[in-house]
C-alpha cells in the first residue's frame, strides 16, 4: 500500500479546502493510505490567528482512543470554519466532540497537556525534517506537493499527485 503524508493545520482555510478535496478524491485511490501530520502554522506564543494546538493534541488523543480520524478532522474543521467556535477553549472542544469521544478523558488529556510533546514533535517533523513551508503539503513515494502561500493546492493539482501513485 502506498502512503501519503498529509501536513495540515485546522486553522488554515487552505487546509480545510484540501481536506475536502482529499475526502472527495481519495475513494478513487484505495491503494493509498493516509498518514496524518498536523502542524501549527502559528504556534504559541505568536499572537496572529487562531491557535490550533488543542485541536492537534485532541487528534492525537482521538487516534489513541480509536476514534475515526476522518470524523475528528471533519468536526475540527467545522468548529472553526462553519461554526466559528473558539477552539482555544477546552470547554468548547469538549462540547464539540461530545458525541464522538469520551469527554472526561478528552478534557483531562487536553488540560494535562498529555499530547503536547507529540504535537511539538509533529511540528518539528513537518517544518524541520520534511521541508514543509506552507500547508497543506503532501509527500508520497519521494514526491512532494506543496501549497503556494495564499493559494493552497488546487483540486486538479492534488488529483494529478494522487494519480502518480497508480
Amino acid at each position: 500500500m502506498t502512503k501519503i503524508e498529509v501536513f495540515y493545520d485546522y486553522a488554515c482555510p487552505f487546509c480545510f479546502k484540501g481536506h475536502q478535496n482529499l475526502t472527495e478524491l481519495l475513494p478513487d485511490f484505495p491503494q493509498i493510505e493516509v498518514v496524518w501530520h498536523p502542524c501549527e502554522t502559528h504556534p504559541r506564543p505568536e499572537q496572529y490567528g487562531v491557535h490550533s494546538d488543542l485541536l492537534i493534541q485532541g487528534m492525537f488523543y482521538a487516534a489513541d482512543a480509536g476514534v475515526d480520524l476522518w470524523q475528528y478532522h471533519e468536526r475540527a474543521y467545522n468548529l472553526i470554519w462553519k461554526d466559528s467556535q473558539n477552539v482555544e477553549n477546552i470547554d468548547v472542544l469538549v462540547s464539540g466532540f461530545a458525541d464522538l469521544l469520551d469527554v472526561d478523558s478528552f478534557a483531562e488529556a487536553l488540560t494535562s497537556n498529555k499530547y503536547r510533546e507529540i504535537q511539538q514533535s509533529s511540528n518539528d517533523y513537518a517544518f524541520e525534517k520534511s521541508g514543509v513551508w506552507v500547508v497543506p503539503a503532501y509527500r508520497m513515494g519521494g514526491n512532494k506537493l506543496d501549497s503556494v502561500a495564499g493559494v493552497g493546492v488546487t483540486k486538479s493539482q492534488f488529483k494529478r499527485f494522487l494519480e502518480e501513485a497508480k
